[in-house]
């Protein structure tokens, strides 16, 4: 059976930008595609209108008229279903930043390369979603324990990939340098703290999220580093 970052790996390659030529899809391919948006689709729908804990696989499967066996064949379990779509992100993210140029420095690579991604993910997302379903289906993630949890756990996981990246840029050892994990820990904190507030406002729009992220993001060496008593 195959892995989530399996999956996340094959929706990242159905994806890929238009100006690489690859053949077009056999019959059926293009139909395992269809039946895999479907359930992807019915099930972040049902998730945001009823809620997740209380979702059933066979529900999803219903949705879209075929059987759970068949929900199986595409995706481990409901959780799995859930993150496909932020896993394209994510790997969206982490080839971003490993595109930057070398002689950026991490903390800016690390930057351009989020802001880049906000800008470009939008149309890899409608490919497989509605992009303003995935949106909502943030908020849901903050009000629901188990996928927050779990979309904790997985952030943790996508930073040390990072950090990795970001000491192989610098010719660092991961493991012997700190520098690599704190810039990175301080930018994941960041991204964090933006999820949270715009999944708290009434704009749930990739702008909107943008604009924040860039706003966080450029107060991170005076926060760090300046005064903030008021005189």
């Amino acid at each position: 059976m195959k892995t989530a970052d399996t999956a996340a790996e094959t929706a990242t390659a159905a994806t890929a930008a238009t100006a690489r030529a690859t053949p077009r899809p056999g019959l059926r391919e293009r139909k395992k595609r269809r039946t895999r948006d479907a359930l992807l689709r019915a099930a972040l729908e049902l998730f945001t209108t009823r809620g997740y804990e209380t979702t059933t696989v066979d529900e999803i499967a219903e949705a879209v008229g075929v059987s759970q066996r068949t929900f199986f064949r595409y995706f481990a379990s409901k959780e799995e279903a859930a993150f496909f779509v932020a896993r394209l992100a994510e790997s969206h993210f982490v080839e971003a930043l490993r595109e930057r140029p070398q002689e950026e420095a991490p903390l800016e690579a690390l930057r351009r390369a989020v802001l880049e991604s906000w800008d470009t993910i939008g149309e890899a997302i409608e490919q497989l979603v509605p992009l303003e379903l995935h949106m909502r289906f943030y908020r849901v993630i903050e009000s629901t324990p188990a996928l927050l949890a779990a979309h904790l756990r997985r952030a943790t996981e996508v930073e040390d990939r990072i950090a990795r990246i970001i000491a192989d840029r610098e010719g660092l050892d991961v493991d012997a340098d700190p520098r690599p994990r704190l810039v990175v820990a301080v930018f994941g904190a960041v991204i964090r703290v933006t999820e949270r507030i715009w999944s708290a406002g009434d704009d749930v729009g990739l702008a909107a999220i943008r604009e924040l992220t860039t706003a966080y993001l450029d107060r991170i060496g005076p926060a760090l580093t300046g005064s903030w008593r008021k005189s």
